[in-house]
């Protein structure tokens, strides 16, 4: 399958920039002590124009970082393939996957759903030491969202994998976690919160739920 560009190149289209705008206008209506305090967003550049836009149109300023460990997950062979393309191409991989199960399950030269949860240990671990007390705004994608849920709302495999089946991410969409004490565990206030697109006439991009994320 021929791909305009690799991944990490991928630009917004111009619908996701409306959904980018409708971000920023949510955070124009924000009171100062819940406005973000600092971005953080993943380098790919259809992430880092969300990142800008919403800004922008929020009409405020942060300090901005980049960082690798909120990229997308790796696919390796498998990159731009569906379900039927992997059975047919790399019917091994697809027999490997099924007896892994998604979460394990590690194509070549991609990772698991564990390796991306392992970079989110390391970067709450950042954010807890460079952004302690803040209200952080990350931007990033839709399987590092439901990780990120996953480490700090401490949940199990089964239930992760039960989400990306049944709960897709909306492009645009607001997923809020917060942790009052500072320590322990998170609690998710807000999940692929859409409201603010569809009062702002944004598109609402509608996904299927990751039919094969299961256990094995």
């Amino acid at each position: 399958m021929a791909v305009p560009a690799r991944d990490a190149d991928v630009v917004l289209s111009s619908r996701g920039r409306e959904q980018a705008e409708a971000v920023g206008a949510y955070l124009a209506d924000l009171r100062p002590d819940e406005r973000p305090e600092s971005l953080w967003v993943s380098p790919y550049r259809r992430a880092v124009q969300t990142g800008m836009l919403a800004l922008e149109a929020g009409g405020i300023q942060l300090e901005t970082r980049r960082d690798e460990r909120l990229r997308d997950r790796e696919l390796g062979i498998l990159d731009a393939l569906t379900g039927r393309g992997v059975r047919r191409l790399h019917p091994t991989e697809a027999e490997r996957r099924n007896w892994l199960g998604k979460f394990y399950y590690r194509p070549p030269g991609g990772e698991s759903w564990v390796d991306v949860a392992l970079r989110v240990r390391f970067l709450l671990a950042d954010l807890d030491r460079e952004e302690d007390g803040k209200r952080v705004l990350i931007v990033c994608h839709d399987a590092v969202i439901r990780v990120f849920r996953y480490v700090c709302e401490r949940l199990d495999e089964e239930t992760l994998m039960t989400i990306a089946r049944t709960e897709p991410v909306p492009n645009g969409s607001l997923t809020r976690l917060v942790r009052p004490s500072g320590t322990g565990i998170w609690r998710a206030e807000a999940v692929n919160a859409v409201e603010h697109l569809r009062r702002e006439d944004a598109p609402v991009t509608e996904h299927r739920g990751d039919t094969d994320a299961r256990t094995s």
